[in-house]
């Protein structure tokens, strides 16, 4: 589905769900306790990295960043993975696409898996706060600037997982900095908190007509920070799954506007193969500042110290 507009906003429609909300905590609450009388200690460390909104902050190519410079495996439980087709989602081939290992599914299952091999590397969670049953080591929260906590509700009439007060649980945060800042948007001073910085790299020349679409969180993240001469901008429900009419319809749009099409690398491993050829993607490239690695890097000879 595309992230419902009051999720940014509140207007009439997110009030009117505040009382689901109420019921999504008290669900979320139950599930949590419940999971966490069966808790899963690792002997190796695990590093999470998660957020307490639903989906589109940013979190991949973080942890991206941080399994290349451990040359660690991830574990993840692979949003639209699929048996029937063999897809493991677009996520896991993203971090494929650059050599690490994914290994996608029941995240304790592939835990158990890991902790049989003789390496003491991390292993690193894409996505898992709120899951209870795996005890984290070193549990890492991604905001974004730009978006900062949405409208502040919960689900569904916002885009909260859980109330702010969460991020109690986390030892530090990377915040994705952005020229524009989220109204009212402010975070905890008692927990580390990192810069991190994304940039768009166009395959295009900046003069290029360009059509860009995108089925992903919030998909004017991509828009406007995309340096190229933008005709169109066509959005899709996140982790959309292209059809060939879908293809062909915007190869046509292209070819009327003589326009080249331009999407996230995200949605780019989900084209069919064939469409692959006429579409390219803007390769996000993600810094995280130095001190970062170096407060990880000391949590997690720490922790291996404590486990061995």
């Amino acid at each position: 589905m595309k992230t419902p507009k009051w999720f940014l906003k509140r207007n009439l429609i997110s009030w009117s769900l505040c009382p689901l909300s109420l019921f999504y905590l008290i669900g979320s609450k139950i599930v949590f306790n419940f999971r966490k009388m069966h808790e899963y200690s690792s002997r190796r460390p695990i590093i999470c990295f998660g957020n307490i909104l639903s989906g589109g902050v940013g979190k991949t190519p973080i942890v991206r960043q941080v399994a290349k410079f451990f040359d660690a495996p991830v574990v993840m439980r692979g949003y639209k993975k699929s048996a029937e087709t063999g897809d493991v989602g677009d996520e896991a081939k993203m971090l494929s696409s650059d050599g690490i290992l994914v290994h996608v599914g029941n995240r304790k299952s592939n835990l158990v898996l890991l902790n049989k091999q003789k390496s003491n590397t991390p292993i690193i969670m894409d996505d898992g706060f709120q899951n209870s049953s795996i005890k984290k080591d070193i549990s890492v929260l991604v905001f974004d600037e730009a978006i900062g906590f949405g409208n502040g509700f919960l689900l569904p009439a916002g885009p909260m997982r859980e109330k702010k007060s969460a991020i109690a649980r986390a030892d530090a945060i990377i915040l994705i900095k952005r020229k524009d800042i989220a109204k009212g948007f402010a975070l905890p001073t008692n927990i580390p908190v990192f810069n991190a910085k994304n940039t768009e790299i166009c395959p295009y020349s900046k003069d290029t007509p360009v059509i860009t679409f995108a089925g992903i969180g919030y998909p004017k993240k991509f828009f406007d920070n995309v340096p190229c001469k933008l005709v169109e901008k066509i959005s899709f429900p996140d982790h959309y799954q292209y059809s060939d009419d879908d293809i062909e319809k915007l190869i046509k749009k292209a070819k009327d506007k003589k326009a080249k099409l331009l999407t996230t690398e995200k949605d780019w491993v989900r084209l069919p193969e064939w469409a692959k050829k006429d579409i390219k993607f803007s390769a996000l490239q993600t810094e995280i500042e130095q001190k970062f690695y170096d407060w990880l890097k000391g949590k997690v000879d720490d922790n291996t110290c404590k486990k061995s």
